[in-house]
């Protein structure tokens, strides 16, 4: 995994430069744990490339004897030369096995190794947060992960495969192709001259202008095709938020305005593909206009020599087939034009995506960050702490506090204040701000937010979540379920499920307090949970808290109605008329590149 550290990050608005781009997969690259099998793999790939180059070779020089042969009508000489092209074919196609399973391998591993770099800056602690916080970019990390990164290591593979061959073809043919052409000699108006290398300058000059037309047409395909995928990522957003709520959904008897919403991004999408669709239609005019022309443009090039007896048939055919392996060669880039405007744009969101992860350890630098420092003495202290938020600036109305080792204390104020966001400062998830935070020095705080958290697995593993299953002891995860009233799940403790669906939402809880009583965390900060339940879950929830954490230090915050007996001590928050607040925040993204048509 790469280090935040190692990633040099370029100024604002630099992210879509190709190089920048390059440069940053390329360090990504030196410091996958699947560099050397990269290596050992496209070592491979070269080998094969070079061996199948060797064998067109062959094959082209079959053809002068094997046409020569049908030109003579000399039969022996025919079937004999069948018998010489099974034998090269039998080796190009024990190549192209190969190279079959070496490209897909390089893809497998491209693919762990971008994936792994990917997720390894994207969970670096707090980080996946903020960017969640950060845009349009956060909205939807997981096409970023998934699919782009597969997308962009299937595009690398093939159209890297497919530039090395083209050149080692070139550099192969062009050669024999230039041997072939030196002997041509023109005859016009009595006079005779010969062109070195006449028919690879004609395939240069067939091909370059090929290239550059098809350049001059599908470079549009580039944000067009990054405008696409964008769109995708939002319909397919879309359509997760929707499973995901289902159940409120149609409660509510929203599924007619959920399809508006669908509808409407669907037709995002399909207006991106069909812009797309007409730019591809019109690069087919010039790919497909000049494929068509290479059916006959070597014969035409090799035809003036060959009706003036200077070459014969089987040298014509030898000819053609040189001609078209090194125009083809120098085609690659009109072969490839859409593949090389989609590997660009998809380059571009992952790079785009990666830049931004790295880029939430920097972002409001101009900001004022609250500061965190361990607390020798054991206690936790606010110092003048307020919290910035775009909403505005949220104070403890006492600008010093400590928080004693196993006190309870209430955090509270009027709805809007902002105290899930000073739930988040403790935490360390929202640093700006201003003041001192001291937590206590070789303690880790649990925090417990108004909606639990369940990995998918087993019970077993929600239970143990995070230190495993290897930290517990088997008969401790039943007792603690028998406290929260859920002994019922006793038996299900090796099952998997999604139990944030299976179980209510008060079940899910008191799941989270099993855990809780289960983990014996020192000092435990509450967002709310305990204003959420109803009034038996509650008393439960007091229970737990009483007697298996009664060493623990508590700090609830919410509203506290019903809870005053429990906390002996109530801090409030409010919100600072004369507070700042946190200007926008504003990540490059290549969701924001505007279609071109």
């Amino acid at each position: 995994m790469a280090e935040a550290k190692s990633d040099a990050l370029p100024p604002e608005g630099h992210e879509e430069r190709l190089g920048f781009q390059l440069a940053m997969m390329w360090r990504a690259f030196l410091s996958s744990p699947t560099r050397n099998m990269l290596l050992l793999l496209s070592s491979g790939m070269m080998l094969v490339v070079v061996a199948t180059a060797v064998g067109q070779v062959l094959l082209n020089r079959w053809n002068r004897p094997f046409y020569d042969a049908i030109e003579r009508r000399d039969l022996p000489e025919f079937f004999h030369q069948l018998v010489v092209f099974a034998e090269i074919a039998v080796f190009l196609l024990l190549l192209n096995v190969a190279q079959t399973w070496l490209n897909q391998m390089i893809r497998l591993k491209l693919r762990e190794g971008l994936t792994r770099d990917l997720i390894g800056v994207w969970m670096e602690p707090r980080r996946a947060f903020r960017l969640a916080n950060a845009g349009a970019i956060g909205v939807n990390p997981d096409q970023r992960l998934h699919e782009d990164s597969r997308h962009l290591s299937d595009l690398c593979t093939d159209l890297g495969v497919g530039l090395l061959q083209a050149m080692v073809l070139l550099i192969s043919f062009v050669s024999v192709l230039w041997s072939l052409s030196a002997g041509f000699v023109f005859h016009v108006a009595g006079s005779s001259f010969a062109i070195p290398g006449y028919m690879v300058w004609a395939a240069i000059l067939y091909a370059g202008t090929a290239s550059w037309l098809s350049w001059l047409v599908g470079r549009p395909l580039i944000k067009l095709n990054a405008d696409r995928y964008a769109k995708e990522a939002e319909l397919r957003y879309s359509l997760m938020r929707v499973n995901e709520h289902i159940d409120a959904i149609a409660l509510a008897g929203g599924e007619a305005d959920e399809k508006r919403r669908l509808d409407f991004d669907l037709n995002a999408v399909l207006a991106a593909t069909r812009r797309i669709l007409w730019a591809l239609t019109r690069l087919t005019w010039v790919t497909a206009g000049y494929g068509w022309g290479a059916v006959v443009a070597p014969i035409v090039v090799a035809a003036p020599v060959y009706f003036a007896g200077d070459i014969s048939f089987g040298g014509l055919m030898m000819a053609v087939g040189a001609f078209n392996q090194v125009q083809a060669s120098l085609r690659w880039f009109v072969n490839n034009i859409d593949g090389i405007t989609d590997w660009r744009a998809t380059l571009l969101r992952v790079s785009a995506f990666r830049t931004a992860v790295l880029r939430t350890d920097v972002l409001h630098e101009v900001e004022k960050r609250i500061e965190f420092f361990p607390s020798d003495d054991g206690k936790m202290t606010f110092e003048r702490v307020a919290v910035v938020s775009p909403g505005g600036t949220t104070r403890l109305v006492d600008e010093h506090v400590e928080i004693l080792p196993g006190e309870r204390v209430l955090l509270t104020g009027v709805p809007g204040t902002g105290k899930t966001l000073f739930f988040r400062a403790i935490a360390g998830l929202w640093p700006w701000g201003s003041g001192r935070i001291g937590l206590p020095e070789g303690e880790t705080p649990a925090f417990v937010p108004r909606r639990p958290y369940f990995p998918p697995g087993t019970l077993r593993d929600v239970l143990c979540y995070p230190r495993g299953i290897k930290a517990f002891e088997p008969t401790d995860l039943a007792t603690r379920l028998e406290e929260v009233g859920l002994s019922r799940l006793t038996g299900s403790l090796d099952r998997s499920a999604r139990w944030e669906r299976e179980l209510s939402e008060d079940e899910q809880r008191m799941l989270a307090f099993a855990r809780l009583a289960l983990h014996k965390p020192g000092w435990i900060v509450i967002d709310e949970a305990l204003d959420m339940v109803d009034p038996d879950t509650h008393r439960r929830m007091l229970a737990i808290l009483e007697k298996d954490l009664a060493h623990a230090t508590i700090i609830n915050i919410g509203r506290g109605e019903r809870n005053g007996h429990f906390f002996k001590r109530t801090l409030r928050l409010a919100k600072d008329p004369a507070g700042q607040a946190l200007k926008p925040l504003h990540v490059a993204t290549s969701d924001a590149v505007a279609p071109t048509a």
